[in-house]
């Protein structure tokens, strides 16, 4: 086993992470913003939250889903393909285990005419690592020593440690290219300088911009990448509060594309709309609850600190819960029971939460429960305090985190106190120890074992609820290094059981990707890198 790295976390959330997936599209034409029958070209809708436009400033869904339409990267996914390739870059090749060098495109350009060379690049990462924003993914960057850029065109990164995942990191939250002559190199920039400077490098420009609101988007003439250039030239994303208006305007044609987020409900009824068509892809979502390891019950920051009785109390929790009710009776099996962090469908994945916990089949099972609580020395009802937010995860929350509460008190167990908040103050106030027990989403940076454990495990993880253990930070090290890929596997399968021996976190439901388009429609594409593109959509 490798000594413990010193190198910290790796991270994305979309919730950091995600949340319940669907996409809308039908026709509208032409005109200048206004309301929904007067915008340009396509239309997307979604109910998804932009935190920033900068990508310094956020590490979620809703944003990155804009970040992805208009910067560039070293590497990315080619359409219908979960591996990565150069995208403005020539090459990309490790030159020894620690160091990976990138050659760009000769002749790149923003759209505002600035050149695009290896300074822009070492600048971009290195304001990530500066800049440190709470919100950000500068824990992506993690393994990232020092960047040497000897010409315009070569950029070399020194990593801490081997890793094979650093070329996907480059297609990250993490990944995106900025303009250096716009942005600032200490604090996030705005969105309104950011457009205004025209500092994009992506398929799309951003015209017009008023975040949660409208966003205006033009084919970029200059994009030099791994996916060519957008299909359709202009586009219009327009934000919507509730599902339920959502759901309207896709039936109504008021809207050609909304992604994230139908409720399961809404899903199943214009599955059997003649004017809709309903695409499913791979899922890489995951929904899971936060344990705060410091103000749990028994937790480290409590009067009646004792570590023993604060781990019993979190597996009496995974003993109760009841996966298979939540995936039917809440989401109509739009998502499905995951025993563990690492969904299945990837290499390595396993199951040790069906087999550790309940009775051992994935079913509740309450006298475990009781069991484990007694031998801890644990008495009389246990307070439990849950945080989720009501609009980030999709309304079904309320739902979701209702039939938990109820699983958990009709245990006799637990009292449980569930409260909901906005994710603008959510997202904040979680980083801050206000949340004993928290709802978390997860949709993946990239599409490998590792985005579902370095960003939650190693040391000063991103969901920052003080779980600092060095066996499983080691194992981490491990499997980001082996070539071998049946050795990482092994070691992959041995992370997600020590996690789940001390549940951090409580992995709950799996979703999948979901789009609601008009018949007219083409080119919508869900694939393996969980990345939603417009470049490809007609109609």
């Amino acid at each position: 086993m490798a000594s413990v790295p010193t190198w910290g976390k790796r991270t994305l959330a979309l919730g950091a992470g995600a949340a319940v997936t669907a996409l809308v599209l039908t026709g509208c034409a032409g005109g200048t913003s206004g309301g929904s029958g007067d915008l340009d070209g396509l239309i997307i809708g979604t109910t998804d939250k932009i935190t920033s436009l900068d990508p310094a400033g956020s590490y979620d869904n809703g944003s990155f889903a804009v970040q992805n339409q208009v910067f560039p990267f070293l590497m990315n996914t080619p359409t219908g393909s979960p591996d990565v390739e150069p995208d403005i870059a020539t090459k990309g090749e490790f030159t020894d285990p620690t160091t990976y060098e990138v050659t760009l495109k000769k002749g790149l350009e923003f759209a505002n005419g600035n050149a695009l060379t290896s300074s822009d690049v070492k600048f971009s990462f290195e304001r990530d690592l500066k800049i440190k924003n709470d919100n950000g993914p500068w824990s992506l960057l993690a393994n990232l020593k020092s960047i040497d850029t000897p010409d315009d065109t070569t950029v070399v990164f020194h990593l801490d440690h081997a890793d094979q995942t650093w070329p996907q990191v480059l297609s990250s939250p993490a990944g995106p290219i900025v303009d250096e002559d716009v942005f600032s190199a200490t604090e996030l920039t705005s969105a309104d300088d950011i457009v205004k400077g025209k500092a994009f490098a992506g398929q799309y420009t951003i015209t017009s911009y008023k975040e949660n609101d409208l966003i205006a988007y033009q084919a970029n003439p200059k994009y030099d990448g791994v996916l060519e250039k957008a299909k359709t030239k202009d586009v219009t994303a327009q934000y919507f509060t509730k599902e339920t208006d959502l759901k309207l305007a896709v039936q109504q044609g008021d809207v050609d594309v909304a992604y994230r987020s139908l409720t399961p409900t809404d899903i199943s009824s214009l599955r059997k709309d003649d004017k809709l068509q309903v695409i499913d892809g791979p899922g890489g979502e995951i929904r899971y609850v936060v344990f705060n390891f410091k103000t749990q019950p028994f937790g480290t920051g409590q009067d009646d600190a004792d570590e023993a009785k604060a781990l019993a109390v979190r597996q009496a929790v995974a003993d109760v819960v009841d996966r298979d009710e939540l995936a039917k009776e809440v989401y109509n099996d739009t998502y499905t029971p995951v025993y563990s962090m690492v969904p299945d469908g990837l290499t390595g994945a396993a199951t040790p939460f069906k087999s550790l916990y309940g009775d051992g089949n994935g079913a509740p099972d309450v006298d475990k429960a009781k069991k484990t609580l007694a031998d801890a020395g644990v008495s009389g009802k246990i307070e439990l305090d849950i945080q989720y937010s009501p609009d980030h995860y999709g309304s079904a929350s309320d739902d979701e985190y209702a039939t938990l509460k109820t699983q958990l008190e009709d245990s006799g167990l637990f009292t449980v106190n569930i409260q909901s908040t906005v994710y603008t103050t959510y997202a904040v106030e979680r980083t801050k120890d206000a949340y004993p027990l928290y709802q978390l989403g997860w949709f993946p940076d990239f599409s490998d074992a590792d985005n579902y454990l370095s960003p939650f495990f190693t040391k000063d993880n991103f969901v920052q609820n003080h779980y600092d253990d060095p066996t499983i930070q080691g194992l981490i090290a491990d499997e980001q290094e082996e070539s071998d890929a049946d050795k990482r596997a092994e070691i992959i399968e041995k992370a997600q059981q020590r996690e789940a021996e001390q549940i951090s976190t409580l992995p709950l439901l799996q979703g999948k990707s979901v789009a609601v388009a008009g018949k007219d429609v083409k080119g919508v594409t869900l694939d393996a890198s969980f990345k939603f593109r417009y470049g490809t959509i007609t109609k």
